[in-house]
Protein backbone atom coordinates (compact mmCIF):
# COMPACT_ATOMS: atom_id res chain seq x y z
CA UNK A 1 0.00 0.00 0.00
CA UNK A 2 1.05 3.52 -0.76
CA UNK A 3 1.54 6.56 1.43
CA UNK A 4 -0.47 9.73 0.69
CA UNK A 5 1.43 12.81 0.47
CA UNK A 6 0.25 15.89 -0.02
CA UNK A 7 3.32 17.66 -2.87
CA UNK A 8 3.90 20.65 -2.90
CA UNK A 9 3.00 22.71 -6.15
CA UNK A 10 5.93 22.88 -8.68
CA UNK A 11 5.64 26.18 -9.48
CA UNK A 12 8.45 27.34 -11.81
CA UNK A 13 10.02 24.00 -11.06
CA UNK A 14 7.02 21.90 -13.06
CA UNK A 15 8.27 19.00 -15.28
CA UNK A 16 4.61 19.85 -17.09
CA UNK A 17 4.71 23.00 -18.22
CA UNK A 18 8.46 22.48 -19.62
CA UNK A 19 7.69 19.46 -21.35
CA UNK A 20 4.68 21.55 -23.08
CA UNK A 21 7.05 23.79 -23.87
CA UNK A 22 9.94 20.98 -24.88
CA UNK A 23 7.05 18.04 -26.09
CA UNK A 24 9.85 17.43 -28.18
CA UNK A 25 12.10 15.88 -25.40
CA UNK A 26 9.55 14.57 -23.20
CA UNK A 27 9.10 10.64 -22.61
CA UNK A 28 6.89 8.97 -20.03
CA UNK A 29 8.87 7.20 -16.57
CA UNK A 30 9.24 4.02 -17.01
CA UNK A 31 10.33 0.92 -14.25
CA UNK A 32 13.85 2.46 -13.34
CA UNK A 33 13.25 6.04 -13.96
CA UNK A 34 13.98 8.30 -11.25
CA UNK A 35 11.41 11.65 -10.73
CA UNK A 36 11.32 14.26 -8.21
CA UNK A 37 9.04 16.23 -6.24
CA UNK A 38 8.89 18.94 -3.50
CA UNK A 39 7.34 18.16 0.02
CA UNK A 40 7.39 20.15 2.49
CA UNK A 41 10.16 22.02 1.14
CA UNK A 42 12.44 19.22 0.64
CA UNK A 43 13.56 17.18 -2.98
CA UNK A 44 12.25 14.03 -3.00
CA UNK A 45 13.21 11.83 -5.74
CA UNK A 46 11.38 8.81 -6.49
CA UNK A 47 12.58 5.83 -8.20
CA UNK A 48 9.04 4.39 -10.62
CA UNK A 49 8.18 0.65 -10.70
CA UNK A 50 5.25 1.34 -12.54
CA UNK A 51 3.51 4.68 -14.50
CA UNK A 52 -0.33 4.33 -15.20
CA UNK A 53 -2.86 7.41 -15.83
CA UNK A 54 -0.16 10.40 -15.73
CA UNK A 55 1.03 8.71 -12.09
CA UNK A 56 4.27 6.89 -11.03
CA UNK A 57 4.05 5.08 -8.22
CA UNK A 58 7.62 4.07 -6.86
CA UNK A 59 9.43 4.10 -3.86
CA UNK A 60 11.31 6.83 -2.20
CA UNK A 61 15.06 6.90 -3.39
CA UNK A 62 16.12 10.34 -1.66
CA UNK A 63 14.98 13.18 0.45
CA UNK A 64 17.21 16.23 0.12
CA UNK A 65 16.74 19.29 2.38
CA UNK A 66 17.33 22.90 0.91
CA UNK A 67 21.01 22.92 2.04
CA UNK A 68 21.87 19.64 0.22
CA UNK A 69 21.59 17.22 3.31
CA UNK A 70 20.44 13.53 2.57
CA UNK A 71 17.66 12.58 5.47
CA UNK A 72 16.18 9.67 6.05
CA UNK A 73 12.63 11.33 6.82
CA UNK A 74 11.30 14.18 6.68
CA UNK A 75 7.13 14.93 7.88
CA UNK A 76 5.60 11.48 7.68
CA UNK A 77 8.14 10.56 4.52
CA UNK A 78 10.85 7.92 5.16
CA UNK A 79 13.13 6.30 2.31
CA UNK A 80 11.69 3.18 1.17
CA UNK A 81 8.05 4.44 1.44
CA UNK A 82 5.67 3.59 -1.35
CA UNK A 83 3.76 6.85 -3.14
CA UNK A 84 2.02 7.88 -5.78
CA UNK A 85 3.92 11.18 -7.68
CA UNK A 86 0.95 12.68 -9.85
CA UNK A 87 2.99 14.01 -13.60
CA UNK A 88 1.44 17.40 -12.39
CA UNK A 89 3.24 17.59 -9.01
CA UNK A 90 6.61 16.61 -10.71
CA UNK A 91 9.47 19.37 -10.51
CA UNK A 92 12.80 19.82 -11.34
CA UNK A 93 15.05 19.83 -8.18
CA UNK A 94 15.54 23.11 -6.65
CA UNK A 95 19.08 23.28 -6.49
CA UNK A 96 21.29 23.57 -3.45
CA UNK A 97 24.49 25.51 -2.57
CA UNK A 98 26.15 22.30 -0.76
CA UNK A 99 28.61 20.48 -2.34
CA UNK A 100 27.42 17.61 -1.22
CA UNK A 101 24.87 17.06 -3.74
CA UNK A 102 26.94 18.26 -7.03
CA UNK A 103 28.04 15.40 -8.41
CA UNK A 104 24.27 14.16 -8.45
CA UNK A 105 22.81 13.89 -11.68
CA UNK A 106 19.27 15.85 -12.01
CA UNK A 107 16.49 13.32 -10.96
CA UNK A 108 14.85 14.09 -14.03
CA UNK A 109 17.26 13.52 -16.46
CA UNK A 110 17.14 10.08 -16.87
CA UNK A 111 13.73 9.24 -19.16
Amino acid sequence: MHKHIEWDAPEAQSVIAYYTQHPESYSEPHPGSIVSGHYQGVNVRVKVEAYKDRVSIGTVAAIIDPHGKRLTQHGKLALDDIVRLPDDRRAFELKSASPDDACDESAEDTK
